[in-house]
């Protein structure tokens, strides 16, 4: 038995490391009595399988993971009510972290990591005004290739990222700069956004940056890792906990 679980994760515990976080998730899963499943071998491990990593100080109303559960427990939850999971697991996360949304999923359902092929964003860039940034969002989605140098295995190649930008459009100013939305691929390797903001102008800097989804594409449409469950367009509880 396999359930996969949306979660938000917004405020100061938008800090938290990737490797801390599972751990988070591996006390809150014992704390409400879970039955996950282990893996074999000499030092068994829970088998919870997250999604696509968030870079430390990135919030997100749109995190992933699976959990394995032993189906034969006396304490395995019931398929058809799953819903009644998310109140006690929220409780014993963190303040800013509130599990939103689960669904039970096949075990040869194909992983998050291999599944999930875009992301949205909502990203302040400190510097930019509304026109500027329109102007350079025009201008690299103009561009026919975008090629930056990453070091891979020690060694500096050279990718054109073109193909990962999807959308860029303009939102409103904030105090700092001017907040936009990315509709960014995920596959190969995708682009980070410290990578974007540096294309669009090397000057302008990474404000407030937060995933807003993460998306599959089944049978050509686009749609969540929770099928079946409404696309998260907030997370109030996660956001008040937060404050």
């Amino acid at each position: 038995m396999r359930i996969r679980v949306r979660f938000a994760k917004v405020g100061k515990v938008r800090w938290t490391s990737h490797r801390d976080l599972a751990r988070i998730w591996e006390r809150a899963i014992r704390r409400v009595g879970l039955p996950v499943a282990y893996s074999q071998g000499f030092s068994p491990r829970p088998k919870v399988h997250f999604g696509l990593a968030l870079s430390t100080g990135h919030e997100s109303l749109a995190e992933f993971l699976d959990i394995d559960l032993d189906p034969e427990a006396p304490s395995s939850p019931d398929p058809a009510d799953l819903e009644a999971l998310l109140a006690p697991l929220s409780e014993a996360l963190p303040s800013g972290i509130d599990a939103t949304g689960v669904v039970l999923i096949s075990t040869s359902t194909m992983s998050l990591q291999q599944a999930v092929t875009s992301c949205s964003w909502d990203i302040e860039v400190r510097g930019a005004t509304p026109d500027q940034l329109a102007a350079a969002i025009e201008q690299v989605l103009a561009a026919p290739e975008l090629e930056i140098t990453r070091e891979r295995k020690g060694k500096a190649v050279t990718d054109d990222v073109r193909p990962y930008l999807l959308d860029l459009t303009v939102v409103e100013p904030t105090d700092a700069g001017t907040r936009m939305h990315a509709h960014l691929a995920t596959q190969p390797r995708g682009l980070r956004i410290g990578e974007l903001i540096a294309l669009l102008d090397p000057d302008w800097e990474e404000g407030r940056v937060r995933r807003t989804n993460q998306w599959m594409l089944l049978d050509g449409a686009r749609q969540e890792p929770l099928a079946g469950s409404p696309v998260a367009a907030s997370a109030p509880h996660a956001e008040a906990r937060a404050s």
